[in-house]
């Protein structure tokens, strides 16, 4: 079998792997840094060893220690999007299996690309500051020297001293709290992480938060003028916890908590262990099953209990949670329900694709990231053209129970560890003996290792143009949110719509009506669609809706479209650039980053 190397790492995962880390970190709100040592418990893996490399970006390093001897370190040459390796010579040789505590003095930069910094006026209270990182996909090093990459797994302990008015979370279990005995003002708290777990996993939060119960093992956290609702929303996590072990086995995190994040947060959930991130637009007043909270639960099976070995093969993180997240639908909805996303996910496929290109090898399902920034090859594809495969594969084997029966072994058989598409593929084979003969009539190379729309489309049929002509009010004032979505995504799929015929939907449907009121986040992804249509039809009534959703929150999902949109409206060109310009610095790294790039903004407009 090859080993993987993982390109967007320095770090010497192949000569030693990171067992434990212990974690003192010191929040300054005012230098918007964090002070910090990490003392990582290193094991080698090959004999002699007597150097190892960490990652590192826009760290400043001021110490380093070897079993509490002091060790020489060098910052080697900084890469543009990767960071810097951190070159540590250990005062002594190591031999295969031994380990040694390695202790890093740091500080952050305050443009950390892991850490966003909120002032007083960016939060719900307006009255204190507010911390949250986001690590994935390779960011963990620009708040902690380690090995950044999803092959090494490690547990963690951490110490966090925070201003005592604030209150710490992160990605772990709660281990009490305490006065900070070096300065008063200030509070430590304290977390354990006793799972193996990937550094792009470590997450912490640092706000005015409060905490209500919302199940035998679960609290959302958030600030409080949102924690009532957001406990409201999210009732039902326990049942979808169990409809999960029902399909995978036990949870083994033993918290499941939710914080919900400013608007800023650019992804709709992330999946840090113990605390699942949501974006506050999930606050919805509706009832119905949260496709992203199902989402992250199932991550804690695949993609956190096992791993992708490194972000070439995201695939089978993403691939296998989003056939899991609509196997919970399908249990505590219908059949239909799994069939209706899987519609909206092959769109999503196709948009993404046509965004990249046919033939931009991004849009593999396994792309080669040598020399290219994780950030600006996200995308759907991992998500939806991993999803189209395992469906097809599970029509090929016998359908969906015989296709759970082997991802639920699959998770038994690769728990706590990373994953690579060949061991994967290997132990498909394996599960499915007796349809061999099967699996090796797949095109398995036009799946993992050819650019576009999968080879197969297996997936359910869709509404026809002509379909779309029977609609009157009365039909859509009776469908669903996630149905209504469904509609006008079917419509960004045509040609744009001639100006008139928006009019006209806007006549019959009133969805601009859509804003500034509670249901505004209810419907969140029907306006933002209707949005896209308006925009590409060139309504000009429509651009300050249009500038106003894509500035006031900062998901991704949305934002990044709506500019890309409104800047393709030649008329509003420049003022598009002139909005995000004066939003940007309100904006998370990675959004401003992305969305910089799409309008073309130079680094001279920083």
């Amino acid at each position: 079998m090859v080993p993987v190397i993982d390109p967007c790492s320095f770090s010497s995962s192949a000569r030693c792997t990171t067992k434990h880390l212990n974690l003192m970190l010191h929040v300054d709100f005012e230098s918007h840094v964090i002070r910090g040592k990490v003392a990582l418990t290193v094991e080698m893996l090959e004999d002699k060893c007597s150097s190892l490399t960490l990652d590192t970006k826009d760290l400043q390093i001021s110490k380093v220690a070897a079993n509490g001897q002091e060790a020489k370190f060098a910052l080697g040459a900084k890469h543009s999007f990767n960071g810097t390796p951190l070159e540590i010579s250990l005062p002594f040789e190591l031999s295969r299996g031994q380990h040694v505590i390695v202790e890093v003095t740091y500080e952050t930069s305050p443009r950390a690309s892991a850490l966003q910094w909120l002032t007083p006026a960016q939060t719900a209270g307006k009255k204190h500051p507010y911390l949250f990182s986001q690590c994935q996909a390779t960011h963990c090093r620009s708040m902690i020297p380690c090995q950044d990459t999803p092959m090494v797994k490690h547990t963690y302990y951490a110490q966090v001293s925070v201003p005592k008015e604030l209150v710490a979370v992160m990605g772990a279990v709660g281990d009490g709290q305490e006065p900070d005995p070096q300065d008063s003002s200030r509070t430590i708290y304290r977390f354990r992480q006793a799972v193996p777990i990937p550094s792009y996993l470590i997450a912490i939060v640092v706000g005015v938060l409060e905490s209500r119960d919302i199940g035998p093992r679960s609290k959302v956290w958030s600030e409080k003028e949102l924690v009532d609702q957001a406990a409201y929303e999210f009732a039902e996590t326990e049942s979808m916890l169990k409809t999960a072990e029902d399909l995978v086995g036990p949870y083994v995190w033993g918290q499941y908590d939710i914080v919900v994040l400013p608007p800023s947060f650019p992804y709709g959930g992330m999946e840090n262990p113990c605390l699942t991130y949501a974006t506050p637009t999930l606050l919805a007043g509706d009832r119905s099953l949260s496709g992203v909270i199902a989402h992250e639960i199932a991550h804690s099976w695949t993609g956190n209990l096992v791993t992708t070995k490194s972000w070439e093969h995201f695939w089978l993180n993403e691939g296998h949670t989003v056939y899991l997240e609509r196997m919970i639908a399908r249990a505590l909805e219908s059949e239909q329900y799994r069939q209706f996303k899987a519609i909206g996910g092959w769109k999503e496929l196709q948009d993404t694709v046509n965004l990249f290109g046919q033939s931009n090898p991004l849009t593999n399902l396994v792309p080669s990231l040598k020399e290219v920034d994780t950030d600006a090859a996200f995308s759907f594809v991992p998500y939806e053209k991993g999803f189209a495969f395992l469906y097809h594969l599970e029509e090929l084997v016998g359908g969906p129970e015989v296709f759970m029966g082997f991802v639920k072994s699959y998770i038994q058989l690769y728990a706590y560890s990373s994953v690579s598409t060949e061991e994967w593929k290997n132990y498909l084979f394996t599960y499915f003996k007796d349809k061999v003969d099967i699996l090796k009539k797949v095109d398995w190379d036009g799946w993992m290792n050819t650019p576009g729309m999968p080879p197969v489309h297996s997936l359910p049929s869709q509404a026809k143009e002509e379909d779309l002509a029977s609609f009157s009010d009365a039909d859509v004032k009776a469908l669903s949110s996630p149905q209504l979505t469904e509609f006008l995504a079917l419509l960004l799929h045509q040609n744009p719509l001639p100006l008139s015929h928006v009019k006209r939907m806007q006549e019959v449907y009133n969805l601009n009506s859509i804003k500034n009121c509670e249901i505004r986040f209810r419907v969140e992804m029907i306006l933002w669609v209707w949005l896209h249509l308006c925009v590409r039809a060139r309504w000009e009534e429509a651009v300050p809706l249009a500038f106003q959703m894509a500035t006031e929150q900062g998901r991704l999902k949305y934002t990044r479209p709506l500019f890309r949109e409104l800047y393709n409206f030649e008329k509003y060109r420049q003022e598009a650039v002139n909005m995000f310009l004066q939003h940007r610095a309100a904006m998370h790294p990675v959004t401003a980053a992305l969305v910089a790039r799409d309008l073309k903004v130079e680094q001279s407009h920083k």
